[in-house]
């Protein structure tokens, strides 16, 4: 009995905690610095500071913010954010877009509570080296419209993540070890026009992938892994170079190219080291069986439906003719969705 009255007693001190919460609203009020707040600033759980003119956030207010659950600051004229917004340690929602903003704090990593970071349209060139490692809870990370080199390689522990939106950046290279991101639906890195050549191999192990956008880019071959991702509905590849799949393969939709690339992986001959490398994880991961690799048996491989096993000697076998007919080729052109 004691101990069920004591658990009533912290619910309701609970729910009398999360009423003594407030909202404050400050946007759009031409804001250029923030005047002294008339409450406690512990009982704040949402403070909207959007679409002012603001040029720094105080240290000693965001320090205060104890029990702040959402933090919209876009639009303003940010250049930095105070170090102490580490200290907002219930922080599940962070909007900084739309400022002027070129490193985000490192201390940003002790909000792990976070579950939500947009910061599109600023001026960053790199994230936090160890952001993945920390963010553990991150479930949409909005980096678009800035000019990233990299994404960090601790950016592929974002174990929780479902959305990356990366596009319109300067992106070279994405980080090879992706497997770790196995909650990730939605992958945009489209429109980093002059520099992303490649995707890695490991794309093939986002199991949970539904969206793949890497449009507008200077890719010339996609990896064969794609064609291990069961969930995805879209894909678009428009604006890139492409030889592989070729042109006629891709305006026949996403199923077509997906059994393009299942047949290259299929009966390619060569298997150089960062494919032997690709398939160890798949076999890891179960996507494989363990026969691959092991004389000349074809693995039967669960993450995409076999096509009708038979021997194929090149592109001339009548399965994958029948691919490339020309009614098919010249079929209309068709959506990816």
């Amino acid at each position: 009995m004691v101990v069920k009255m004591d658990m009533r007693k912290r619910e309701k001190t609970k729910s009398m905690e999360k009423e003594r919460l407030q909202v404050m609203d400050l946007s759009g009020m031409s804001l250029d610095s923030l005047p002294k707040p008339s409450l406690d600033l512990a009982t704040i759980c949402k403070l909207d500071l959007s679409n002012n003119n603001l040029q720094d956030i105080p240290e000693s207010l965001t320090a205060r913010l104890l029990n702040l659950e959402v933090l919209d600051v876009r639009s303003n004229q940010l250049k930095s954010l105070p170090n102490s917004i580490g200290c907002l340690s219930k922080l599940k929602v962070l909007n900084v877009s739309g400022n002027f903003i070129q490193i985000l704090p490192k201390t940003i990593e002790n909000c792990r509570a976070l579950e939500e970071l947009n910061a599109n349209f600023n001026k960053l060139t790199m994230l936090p080296d160890t952001i993945g490692f920390e963010l553990i809870n991150l479930k949409k990370l909005s980096v678009n419209s800035n000019k990233l080199m990299f994404l960090p390689s601790s950016t592929s522990h974002l174990t929780s993540l479902k959305v990356l939106d990366a596009r319109l950046n300067c992106l070279r290279a994405l980080p090879e070890d992706l497997e770790n991101l196995i909650n990730l639906e939605t992958l945009n890195v489209s429109q980093n026009f002059q520099y992303l050549e490649t995707l890695p191999y490991s794309i093939g192990l986002l199991l949970s992938l539904v969206e793949l956008d890497v449009s507008y880019n200077k890719i010339k071959t996609l990896p064969e892994s794609i064609s291990c991702l069961k969930k995805l509905q879209k894909l678009s590849v428009e604006g890139n170079p492409l030889t592989c799949p070729p042109m006629e393969v891709v305006e026949q939709g996403l199923h077509v190219v997906m059994e393009y690339m299942h047949h290259k992986i299929n009966t390619s001959h060569e298997t150089p080291k960062k494919k032997r490398w690709w398939i160890g994880k798949m076999v890891k991961c179960g996507t494989f069986n363990k026969e691959m690799g092991s004389g000349n048996k074809r693995p039967e491989h669960v993450g995409y439906n076999m096509l009708k096993q038979q021997n194929i000697n090149g592109l001339a076998s009548p399965g994958f003719m029948g691919m490339l007919s020309p009614l098919r080729i010249f079929s209309p052109r068709r959506s990816f969705g």
